[in-house]
């Protein structure tokens, strides 16, 4: 309870205030239900402290039914009211919430046995394991057969997280390539696939404790899941005997004993039926229904990740939201190029949003289609036109190394037609014929150098890309892989047709337009060169080199003034600090930073450091919410201030 508690900050928003909130301004919500509205922001903060209290009141049986119903109300409520935060781990949380508040978890070691004797140290019903039990089998198992993917199998979903420091051991007997593909991809299969059945029995449970330890605290430190890697850690006691805690608190000191839960046999419990000598007539109608319920329940939860034949219209390429499909890690997506155009309704204004400050609306969840609509509520004469020829969306999940687009750009999705139980017609098909490109497109980026850059692709035939090549890129060509396209070069009004294996030099600094012409999809790639940047770097090795040689004494001239500080000395007064020599300084500074901070204990500091003061500012910011419902909003500045000093680090 407390562990789903604790990630309400870091993936329900708690502590997520800024200047919205001072201006009162309206912040964007999409509901995965229509009629439901979010509540002003402070009721939202005391919404969030009540479902804390829940959790609270779960850990410690304390009020326990009331506890459940003051967690799992407001959660499900969240969850439901933005689908920015809808994925697996909060699906999980509200589906352990639902199932606490049915379970008789109460009954040993907590505050409501204290006062009820019925209730104290009694046995628990055995369907209650049998549920959550089953639960956590579900996420396991099915998360496995969703890695059952060709991208996953052919370890291309988590390309570049062999990099990870957490991975050196391996890369100490593996290339990448086969850390990779054996230990992320073949590990994480294999363990989802039999995590379950090793957890289940006696024999393999020590084993599969071991491993499932280990993946989940490294999953703790590759990925920002909030408290997802814990809570699952939590749930392997679940697998254990009933009675492992009773035989952990015996081998505590006596005199501590008697501070903690009894240590004695568990009294008998009107909710079981027992046998044998125990039993007390037949089954009553109340076992018969938690049976049937539980029967019923696993069922459904084996069914919803296979039942996006009736939810079509939130299928796009992947099935369904992401949620409840346990999925997890399998679709990694990026966002390509990305341009947003709207409409004005009443003065026809036609203008552009930029991506990065819309809030919500580039959130993961974006590619399902019912998402998509007014950016906010109360807007209703905003038009907002979705260019889909500049939105650009690659799966990996699905094979496609050239990214091609999602949706269609000539179609307005404010008014577009929508339905949660038929396909979405606007939704573009996914290139799947290009798929066998894949291990040449990596073999083409190989043997690129640093200071190039690749891109690759895919459109549709009568559709175009217009994109802008930066003055930095002072060497950009594009080639095509597939098809036939024409590059329009908008300033100069030139118009150049390229077949497959031809390409081109682009100017830098400006415009140019990619149609594709021909009557299959295309494919292209950009090369980019960062002059800019290039020429930078060979300075920088210049700089190290001259360092060098002067340290050594090889180096004969005279250094220059102004390129003193490079051997630590403070630059001589009057002269200027020139700006690669700040630069080179700056990099020198974070590598030994780096270097010193690269030990075990600095990076757990490190860790404990972020989640304190995160848990700092989601503390401050309730209590300010919740001061603001009993007293009033003080002044825009006094408030500005209290939400600097809470965002203080």
């Amino acid at each position: 309870g407390l562990l789903m508690a604790l990630d309400v900050p870091q993936e329900r928003g708690l502590g997520h205030l800024d200047q919205r909130y001072l201006d009162g301004l309206e912040v964007c919500r999409f509901p995965l239900l229509p009629f439901l509205q979010p509540l002003p922001l402070d009721w939202m903060y005391l919404l969030y402290t009540i479902m804390f209290l829940g959790a609270v009141g779960i850990m410690l049986g304390c009020c326990y039914r009331l506890s459940c119903v003051a967690f799992l109300c407001p959660y499900w409520y969240l969850l439901l009211l933005d689908k920015t935060s809808w994925n697996n781990h909060s699906y999980l949380y509200g589906l352990l919430g639902f199932q606490l508040a049915l379970l008789g978890a109460d009954r040993y070691g907590s505050v409501d046995g204290l006062f009820r004797p019925r209730k104290r140290n009694a046995h628990v019903p055995l369907w209650n394991y049998t549920l959550l039990r089953a639960q956590v089998f579900i996420v396991y198992f099915i998360a496995g057969l969703k890695k059952l993917d060709a991208d996953w199998v052919g370890g291309f979903s988590m390309g570049t997280l062999a990099r990870h420091w957490l991975f050196t051991p391996f890369r100490l007997v593996l290339s990448e390539e086969l850390t990779s593909r054996l230990v992320v991809h073949g590990g994480g299969l294999v363990l989802d696939l039999s995590a379950g059945f090793l957890l289940f029995f006696d024999a393999t449970r020590p084993l599969a404790l071991v491993f499932v330890t280990y993946f989940h605290c490294m999953n703790s430190q590759l990925f920002s899941i909030g408290m997802f890697s814990y809570t699952m850690l939590a749930t392997n006691g679940l697998f254990c005997r009933p009675e492992w805690p009773r035989g952990l608190l015996a081998r505590c000191p006596p005199w501590l004993q008697g501070w903690l839960p009894s240590t004695k046999p568990p009294q008998p419990s009107p909710d079981c039926h027992y046998g044998g000598r125990r039993a007390r007539g037949g089954l009553r109608p109340r076992q018969h229904l938690a049976a049937a319920f539980t029967i019923l329940y696993v069922l459904e939860q084996l069914f919803l990740p296979y039942s996006h034949f009736i939810t079509q219209g939130y299928n796009n390429w992947t099935n369904g939201l992401y949620g409840y499909s346990w999925d997890m890690m399998v679709h990694s997506r990026f966002h390509q190029h990305v341009k947003i155009t709207y409409r004005d309704g009443l003065t026809g204004e036609v203008g552009y949003l930029k991506p990065g400050v819309s809030g919500p609306l580039w959130s993961p969840w974006t590619p399902h289609p019912g998402s998509y609509g007014p950016p906010c509520y109360g807007h209703g004469h905003f038009q907002q036109w979705f260019r889909g020829t500049h939105r650009i969306w690659g799966y990996c999940r699905v094979l496609t190394p050239c990214p091609p687009r999602l949706v269609d750009p000539r179609v307005d999705l404010v008014r577009a037609p929508w339905s949660p139980w038929t396909p979405t017609p606007w939704l573009l098909p996914l290139l799947v014929d290009l798929s066998p490109w894949r291990q040449r497109l990596q073999e083409l980026e190989a043997q690129l150098d640093g200071h190039t850059d690749t891109v690759f692709i895919a459109d549709f035939p009568g559709l175009h890309l217009e994109n802008f090549v930066s003055e930095d890129l002072g060497n950009t060509s594009l080639r095509v892989l597939r098809g036939k396209v024409l590059v329009e070069l908008v300033e100069q009004q030139q118009n150049h047709s390229l077949q497959e294996g031809e390409g081109m030099q682009l100017p830098a600094g400006q415009y140019h337009k990619v149609h594709t012409v021909s009557l299959e999809p295309s494919c292209y790639m950009y090369l980019y060169v960062n002059t800019t940047a290039l020429e930078l770097e060979r300075n920088l090795t210049r700089l190290r080199e001259l360092r060098e040689r002067v340290r050594n004494g090889s180096e004969q001239s005279p250094l220059p003034p102004e390129l003193r500080p490079i051997l630590g000395e403070p630059p001589p007064a009057g002269v200027p600090l020139d700006p690669v020599v700040s630069l080179f300084l700056r990099r020198e500074q974070r590598e030994q930073r780096r270097e010193r901070e690269s030990s075990l204990a600095q990076r757990l500091r490190r860790f404990l450091r972020r989640k304190f003061f995160l848990f700092r500012r989601s503390a401050l910011m309730t209590f300010i919410a919740l001061r603001n419902l009993a007293l009033g909003r003080p002044s825009p500045e006094r408030l500005a201030q209290e939400v600097a000093f809470a965002s203080w680090r």
